[in-house]
């Protein structure tokens, strides 16, 4: 019987993924549900928990400038045994595919807890790519009691590898859960948003930008810089990005992309405002893997930087097209979607592979029924 349910996340993708969840679990009497953060993220993680008005009963503020995934794996390990011995839970769910994942689920395994592993499953088979999210999503599945798969695909990666078909369900991603909510509660008096629909002209088509990969870093990022700087001589577009505050991406954006009239660079987003411009894109440009399934509920196209992806499921559907990070390649891409209507559309039509945002009732009713 699963009673006591520690919900642990770090990022500012996981808290948006487990948000809803913790919602839902919150609702069921049967258990009792606390919410230990780590702060990977420390600014955008408090962004996304303010939203959706989650306060963590614990919060091990772990963030630091410049420190090392080494560093924060061995401090994530070093607290969490403190966390346990306080609340000893039955469960402990993890999301995904970050250094918090997989460390906790480590730490749960050593301490004899039993492990829930949402949006499980997903792969490419290339540990470097995503770097270090591929190896960190391995090891959390070698750890997990319970699989909670997004989709048949993830399930039958789960069942190649070994995974007792028992402890595999296929629920669809929270994060369509948690995209629909916030759609229907985004402030739009927002002061960031009446300062953007200022910038949008809507003559244009609005392409939204995002970019974050460490793989990417260095003259990958680069092409992808050049290919935007290229896009925005079009009369026809303009382009916003967020710019994620890693210094490596930031430099490198602000060098090639500052003082073009056509690109407003910005500072990250705020999840609420972010899926409200989302909603009012033309098409996207990223190496998120969360847009990736969040863009095709909002029937917005997704271009991705990537090599590789773990989501093969909205490339198959045809709602993400996959590029790479040749600037050739990004244009030709992107420019079809501009002018190719036919295609635009029948892109903006397909269904979204990853669910109705019905996830969270699937894994709360599984746990319900647990004997």
């Amino acid at each position: 019987m699963i009673n006591k349910i520690l919900v642990v996340f770090g990022t500012r993708p996981e808290a948006i993924k487990m948000a809803p969840l913790v919602k839902e679990l919150k609702k069921v009497q049967i258990f009792e549900t606390k919410v230990c953060v780590t702060a990977q993220h420390r600014e955008m993680l408090d962004q996304v928990l303010d939203f959706f008005n989650i306060i963590p009963d614990f919060d091990l503020n772990l963030m630091k400038r410049n420190q090392t995934l080494n560093e924060l794996s061995s401090r994530i390990l070093g607290q969490m045994d403190a966390v346990f011995s306080e609340f000893e839970p039955d469960l402990v769910l993890v999301h995904g595919d970050t250094t918090t994942s997989s460390c906790v689920a480590l730490a749960a395994f050593h301490s004899g807890i039993k492990i829930g592993h949402v949006e499980a499953g997903l792969r490419t088979y290339n540990k470097f790519s995503p770097f270090p999210e591929e190896v960190n999503r391995q090891i959390t599945s070698r750890l997990a009691d319970f699989h909670f798969a997004p989709t048949e695909r993830s399930k039958e990666n789960l069942l190649s590898e070994k995974v007792s078909e028992k402890s595999v369900f296929v629920t669809g991603n929270t994060v369509i859960d948690a995209l629909l909510w916030g759609v229907n509660n985004v402030d739009v008096n927002r002061k960031e948003i009446k300062e953007i629909k200022e910038f949008i002209d809507p003559s244009k088509k609005l392409i939204v930008v995002t970019g974050h990969r460490r793989e990417n870093f260095g003259s990958k990022f680069n092409e992808f810089c050049l290919a935007l700087k290229e896009l925005s001589g079009r009369t026809d577009v303009q382009i916003i990005y967020p710019v994620h505050l890693n210094p490596n991406i930031k430099k490198v954006v602000y060098e090639k992309l500052s003082n073009i009239d056509n690109i407003k660079l910005m500072s990250p987003l705020e999840y609420e405002v972010f899926i409200w411009l989302l909603k009012e894109s033309y098409l996207v440009i990223t190496d998120s893997g969360g847009i990736q399934e969040e863009a095709p509920s909002l029937g917005v196209p997704v271009i991705v930087t990537r090599d590789t992806t773990e989501r093969q499921e909205a490339i198959d559907s045809g709602n993400v097209i996959l590029v790479g990070t040749d600037k050739t390649i990004i244009l030709e891409s992107t420019i079809k979607l501009l002018e190719n209507i036919p295609f635009y559309k029948d892109m903006t039509s397909k269904k979204n592979p990853y669910g109705d945002g019905n996830s969270c009732q699937i894994i709360v009713d599984f746990l319900a029924n647990l004997g």
